[in-house]
């Protein structure tokens, strides 16, 4: 029994290709706008990959460019096929092609659904990525004079100030680095020399953070150096000057603001699954209802057009059968090494002497 048989007249079947013929430039630019996300998120990216780990967060960008192209290329030629639909003549030219067209669109209409599953599952290769960037980041900050790392400052600080954030996880980050150069430390103070020599590592930690983790909303000047100190410090107390510094940490920014923008995108992509996928229903009925009235002979004579032929159990055990007998062909090649002469039974009976002469052949003694 076929699945969702509708019956269709010529009148229908005229009207059914030309709306295809319109929703399939439609999808043209669904492709475009695909592409464009795409190309917009890698962009985003790339803007802060320096505070970025490869994790692979690429691949989700990577992916919806690829599928807005293929988009652009599938639905240009649906547009074609459907235009010339309209006339049932012409459909001959398309009939043998538009059975794998629709194959091929239902695997594409897949791989938006997984473009769009992607962009809401990256949250987590993001977080990642951004903990062990943000850590080197912050790491190598008074490496202003290395090539290579003398950007990073200039980054972080951007970072903190753009995004309202201090640190990874918070502006206490600060206090387990050394992020002052030994260039700018005067060894000749005796304090300097005692808290070098106070850590195993010889590194210089102090309860400071950088200038761009004040918080511009302090109604006081921004205290950074002994920040956990509230003697050193008229009327202070650090645990409730919640506005001297920014107190959310910059990977949560970042990860928010991404989360934002994948989100977003994602129930884009989402939505032009769906319209893909009612295209391609419509493009199955009219491809089923056309082949039946060229089976009837009358262009003419209403036709009956389904999704399946047969029901699902029906289809899916039937794939599966030949799923099973390539399988099978595939195993009795390789046994066989590819010759099909083996194990093959002779036709003739005779029964063959040590010189290979037939032994009913051989003469008999006089």
């Amino acid at each position: 029994m076929a699945v969702l048989r509708l019956t269709f007249t010529k009148n229908k079947r005229d009207k059914l290709a030309q709306v295809l013929w319109i929703l399939n430039w439609i999808s043209v630019l669904t492709g475009i706008l695909l592409f464009s996300l795409g190309l917009f998120l890698k962009v985003e990216i790339n803007k802060r990959e320096e505070l970025m780990a490869e994790r692979h967060i690429q691949s989700v960008p990577n992916m919806l460019i690829a599928v807005g192209l293929i988009a652009c290329a599938i639905n240009s030629l649906g547009g074609k096929i459907c235009y010339d639909c309209v006339d049932t003549n012409k459909f001959l030219r398309w009939k043998l092609i538009m059975l794998p067209y629709i194959i091929c669109t239902f695997f594409f209409t897949f791989c938006v659904l997984v473009g769009a599953l992607m962009c809401y599952s990256m949250r987590g290769a993001l977080e990642e990525s951004l903990n062990l960037g943000l850590t080197e980041a912050i790491k190598f900050y008074k490496d202003t004079d290395i090539p290579g790392r003398c950007f990073l400052k200039r980054t972080v600080d951007m970072l903190q100030m753009e995004f309202h954030c201090c640190g990874n996880d918070g502006y206490q980050d600060w206090f387990q680095i050394q992020w002052i150069s030994n260039r700018y430390l005067d060894m000749s103070q005796k304090e300097v020399v005692d808290r070098l020599r106070s850590n195993v590592e010889g590194k210089y930690l102090m309860s400071g953070v950088p200038f761009s983790c004040c918080n511009l909303n302090s109604p006081r000047p921004c205290i950074q150096q002994h920040v956990t100190n509230n003697s050193a410090h008229f009327n202070y107390e650090h645990q409730t000057e919640a506005l001297n510094l920014w107190t959310r940490g910059c990977r949560q920014a970042l990860l928010e603001h991404y989360t934002r923008i994948t989100r977003s995108i994602g129930l884009t992509v989402l939505l032009t699954w769906l319209f893909e996928l009612s295209v391609l229903t419509g493009v199955r009925y009219l491809q089923t209802s056309l082949e039946n009235v060229l089976r009837q002979g009358d262009l003419d004579s209403e036709s009956d057009g389904w999704l399946l032929e047969n029901s699902f159990m029906e289809t899916a055990r039937a794939n599966l059968n030949i799923i099973k007998c390539l399988g099978k062909s595939n195993q009795i090649d390789t046994a066989n090494n590819g010759d099909p002469n083996i194990n093959v039974p002779s036709t003739s009976k005779a029964h063959y002497g040590p010189d290979n002469v037939p032994l009913k052949e051989i003469p008999e003694a006089s």
